[in-house]
């Protein structure tokens, strides 16, 4: 089960995706995190942020939307306060970090270089850029190529650039920041959605617009895995309405290197180590001696 990306090495390929397992110590007295191959934790900011006013969560078929804003304690707080205790456990970490200007951006990443028990980060450029008028990160190539080369020349951790599904050509957008210099890409994140309450004529949401995540969202993420997957030479890790072992494997056959369990934690929280054992059965059922095996085993015609 063990898997080597971008010069780390995890025990599993199986993670929990950022904003889904708060720092992951919220979640150790129900789970075993030394069978969780890293802790994604919820993005970081420079500084502390409050995140959106409430309602920003609603339940939809098969997911929900979420409009949290990125609510944290600031990335010093993470450092001084929850390394420490991650570092009791075997698995990675990996800090997500967002700004609202590639300054921001850089000026986090510095905070993170050297800090020992943090194993990589993930750019979440779903974020808008103030100085672009609002515009997201991720939906353009240049800017995010620029993000991802400064961020890189900032610090001494491996990149994971965090891909929107918001986006005409979500291979354009891989293969800007591969070139760019990310160690990695993950993907989707959420797409755009919204919610009526039809009797109060308003949005179910106070932000209007909210994420939607959980397994409506999984055949669109499998197939921007596939897609990417093939586009570029860094590993993919796939995220998307991952709730069990089957699911797993299907972004694996898609390609994925790794994968990242989201909403699903809210609903079931051992199901990152039910999909590890569930993943670690099919191998040693269908004779596969690692995930690279399965990686190649899509059988297309």
């Amino acid at each position: 089960m063990k898997v080597e990306l971008f010069g780390v090495e995890f025990e599993n390929p199986v993670w929990t995706a950022s904003g889904t397992f708060g720092f992951g110590l919220e979640y150790s007295p129900y789970v075993d995190l030394n069978k969780v191959g890293a802790v994604c934790v919820k993005g970081l900011s420079l500084k502390p942020r409050e995140g959106n006013p409430p309602p920003r969560i609603w339940e939809t078929p098969c997911g929900m939307l979420n409009a949290i804003g990125l609510q944290n304690p600031g990335v010093e707080f993470f450092i001084e306060k929850i390394v420490p205790q991650l570092k009791r456990y075997r698995c990675k970490v990996v800090a997500n970090i967002y700004g609202s200007s590639v300054e921001e951006y850089v000026l986090v990443a510095k905070e993170l270089k050297g800090v020992e028990g943090v194993d990589a980060i993930e750019l979440n450029i779903s974020c808008p850029n103030v100085k672009k008028g609002g515009l997201a990160f991720g939906v353009d190539p240049k800017e995010s190529a620029k993000l991802t080369e400064k961020v890189k020349g900032a610090t001494d951790k491996p990149v994971i650039v965090k891909l929107s599904p918001n986006v005409t050509d979500i291979v354009e957008m891989a293969k800007s920041v591969e070139s760019a210099g990310a160690d990695a890409v993950s993907a989707i994140n959420t797409l755009l959605g919204m919610a009526i309450d039809v009797k109060k004529r308003k949005p179910k949401i106070k932000n209007k617009f909210g994420g939607l995540s959980g397994p409506a969202i999984k055949p669109v993420a499998v197939r921007m895995v596939y897609q990417v997957s093939r586009a570029v030479k860094i590993p993919v890790i796939g995220i998307g309405g991952i709730s069990n072992w089957e699911d797993a494997v299907e972004f694996f056959l898609a390609g994925a290197r790794a994968v990242q369990v989201g909403t699903a934690n809210f609903f079931n929280p051992k199901a990152v180590e039910e999909i590890v054992e569930g993943v670690k059965r099919y191998m040693e059922e269908n004779g596969f001696a690692s995930i690279e095996e399965i990686n190649g085993a899509l059988i297309e015609d």
